[in-house]
C-alpha cells in the first residue's frame, strides 16, 4: 500500500465507488491531501462537484494506486486545493461558477466558465436568475519594460472554436500569454442529469467531437466498472480499432496543420490525404467518419463491416511507406527545423506538475499513457509510452510521429486477433452505484465518472478533458518566444476548447 490508501485508510469508504475507492474526508483530511498533490506526492486527475459535495480524485504512478477524497462544503465552501497546487485553479473556479461553492484561500476567484450571459448563476446547484449583462474580466497585469497588450479572439480567422488570447508583449517578444476561454459551455453535466445511459453516452461523445470515440470509451467504462460488467471480447478488440484510427486521423492533421503554420504547406497537403484515407476507412469499417455514436456500455452499437479486416490491412499497407516519406523530409527541411526546434520549450518540472498527458507530456519528459496504465482492453501492459525530452514544438511532433507508427502497427495486430462472437451485453441497474475511467485520447487521458440510480439513470457526469492541464501550460511554452510564433506553439498543443468549456 502506498502513502495515498494508508493516508485514506481511516476515512469513511464509499463501497458503491469502482474500480477505484472513494472516502468522504473532513477538511483537515482534504486539505493535506491537496498539500500532498501540489508537493508532487500524487497526480491530481480532476476535481469537481456533483451539487452536493466536491471530489478530488489522486494518482500515486510510484505505488500504482487511484483514489477519490470527498468532502461536503460547509456553508457552500470549501478549502482551497489551489491555495496548494496550481492546476487546480480553473477547476476550482468552474465549481464555483456551475455550484456555487467557493473555495477558502483561493488564489484566483474570477468567474471562468460564466461570463454573465447565462440570465442566472450557479446553474448545477441552486439556480439563481441574474440579469443578463456582459461581465468585464480583468487579465493579470504584467510588470517590468515598457509593454504593449495584443487581444486575439475570440472569433478567430479560421473555422475554429472561439477563445481569446491576451499577449503582453515587449516588442515581438511575449511576456506574458493569458487565455479567456468559456465560449463554447454547453452544460454538459446538467444535460445529463436523469437521462438513460444511452442518452448520455451519445452526450459524452459530443463534448469534443474529434475525440467522440475516447470520450464515448471512457463513460461506457465508467458505467461497466460502476455495475460490474465488461464488454465481450470482439467488442474490447473493435474498441480499440476505433480508438487507434481516431489517433491516427487527428495525428495525421496535427502534423499537417504544424507544417503548414511554419510556412510549409507541401507536407500539410499530403498528411491531409492520409487523414482522409483513415476517415474513409472508418466510414467503410464503421458506418461513420468519426465513428460517433458507435461505441456504447457494454460493448459496440454494431459489429464491423464484413470486408472491414481487408479494409484496414489495405489502408495501413498503403499508408506506411507514404507517411516514411512524410518523416524523411520533415527531418530534412532546414527552413522547418530553423522554426520548430527549441520553439515553445515546455520543461518536464511543469509537465509533471500538472500531470500533462498526450504528446504534450510525453514530449517533455512525461512517460504516462493511460492505455498502459491503469489500463485497459484490448491494451496488455506491455505498451510502452513513446516519447521525447526536449520539450520543444519539434518534440511534440516527433512524438505524433512515433505514436502514428505504432498505431499502425497496434490496428495490424488486433485486425490479426480479432475475436469471434457477441459484440454487446446488455446493461442493467439495481442499485445506486457510481464508476469511474481513465481511457488515453489522441490529446492525453480523458477521466470519466459516472454514478448512476437504481432506476438505471444518470445522476451526474462528469468528464474531465486533457487540455484543462495542458491550456495553462501553452501559456507558460510561450513565453520568451516571439508573437509570430504563437500559432506554431498552439498547434503543436492543439488544445480542445469544446472538451475544456463542458
Amino acid at each position: 500500500m502506498g502513502w495515498l490508501l494508508d493516508t485514506l485508510r481511516n476515512a469513511r469508504r464509499i463501497e458503491r465507488a469502482k474500480p477505484w475507492p472513494r472516502f468522504e474526508v473532513d477538511a483537515d483530511m482534504w486539505s493535506r491531501l491537496a498539500a500532498a498533490t501540489g508537493a508532487g506526492d500524487a497526480d491530481m486527475l480532476s476535481l469537481w462537484s456533483d451539487g452536493e459535495a466536491v471530489h478530488l480524485a489522486m494518482m500515486n504512478r510510484t505505488a500504482r494506486e487511484i483514489a477519490i477524497a470527498s468532502f461536503t462544503p460547509v456553508d457552500r465552501r470549501f478549502p482551497s486545493v489551489a491555495a496548494h497546487h496550481a492546476p487546480a485553479q480553473r477547476l476550482e473556479r468552474m465549481i464555483h461558477d456551475i455550484y456555487g461553492f467557493a473555495a477558502d484561500n483561493s488564489p484566483d476567484e474570477r468567474p471562468w466558465l460564466d461570463h454573465g450571459r447565462w440570465g442566472l448563476r450557479w446553474p448545477g446547484g441552486t439556480p439563481e436568475a441574474v440579469p443578463s449583462a456582459w461581465q468585464s474580466y480583468k487579465f493579470l497585469e504584467a510588470g517590468g519594460a515598457p509593454l504593449h497588450q495584443i487581444p486575439v479572439g475570440p472569433v478567430h480567422a479560421g473555422i475554429i472554436e472561439p477563445g481569446h488570447f491576451r499577449f503582453s508583449a515587449n516588442g515581438e517578444t511575449v511576456v506574458r500569454l493569458e487565455e479567456r476561454l468559456g465560449y463554447v459551455h454547453k452544460g454538459v453535466e446538467q444535460l445529463m442529469r436523469r437521462k438513460s445511459i444511452d442518452a448520455c453516452v451519445a452526450i459524452a461523445g459530443r463534448i469534443s467531437g474529434d475525440s467522440t470515440v475516447a470520450y464515448a470509451l471512457a463513460f461506457a467504462l465508467a458505467v461497466e466498472a460502476a455495475i460490474g460488467v465488461e464488454a465481450p471480447k470482439r467488442a474490447q478488440a473493435l474498441r480499440g480499432i476505433m480508438g487507434e484510427l481516431e489517433r491516427l486521423a487527428n495525428h495525421f492533421g496535427d502534423v499537417g496543420a504544424i507544417c503548414n503554420d511554419a510556412s510549409f504547406s507541401l507536407i500539410q497537403a499530403h498528411c491531409h490525404i492520409l487523414r482522409e484515407r483513415v476517415l474513409r476507412a472508418s466510414q467503410a469499417c464503421f458506418g461513420h467518419r468519426l465513428m460517433m455514436d458507435r461505441i456504447r456500455p457494454g460493448g459496440v452499437a454494431a459489429d464491423m463491416a464484413a470486408d472491414g479486416e481487408a479494409i484496414l490491412t489495405a489502408l495501413v499497407g498503403e499508408i506506411r511507406p507514404a507517411f516514411d516519406h512524410i518523416r524523411t523530409v520533415y527531418d530534412s527541411v532546414n527552413s522547418l527545423q530553423d522554426r520548430r526546434v527549441r520553439t515553445g520549450l515546455l520543461s518536464r518540472n511543469l509537465a509533471e506538475q500538472f500531470a500533462c498527458g498526450g504528446y504534450v507530456g510525453r514530449a517533455s519528459g512525461r512517460a504516462f499513457d493511460a492505455r498502459q496504465w491503469p489500463g485497459y482492453a484490448p491494451y496488455d501492459r506491455s505498451l510502452k509510452p513513446v516519447g521525447r525530452t526536449a520539450g520543444d514544438v519539434d518534440a511534440r511532433v516527433w512524438v505524433r510521429m512515433d505514436e502514428i507508427l505504432a498505431s499502425m502497427a497496434m490496428i495490424e495486430r488486433l485486425v490479426a486477433d480479432l475475436p469471434s462472437g457477441e459484440i454487446r451485453h446488455e446493461i442493467a441497474v439495481a442499485v445506486d452505484c457510481e464508476g469511474s475511467a481513465l481511457v488515453e485520447s489522441f490529446r492525453g487521458d480523458v477521466f470519466a465518472r459516472v454514478r448512476l440510480a437504481a432506476d438505471g439513470n444518470v445522476t451526474h457526469a462528469h468528464l474531465r478533458d486533457p487540455s484543462w492541464f495542458q491550456w495553462p501550460l501553452l501559456e507558460a511554452a510561450i513565453e520568451g518566444n516571439i508573437v509570430a510564433d504563437f500559432p506554431l506553439c498552439n498547434k503543436s498543443f492543439n488544445c480542445s476548447y469544446s472538451g475544456h468549456d463542458l
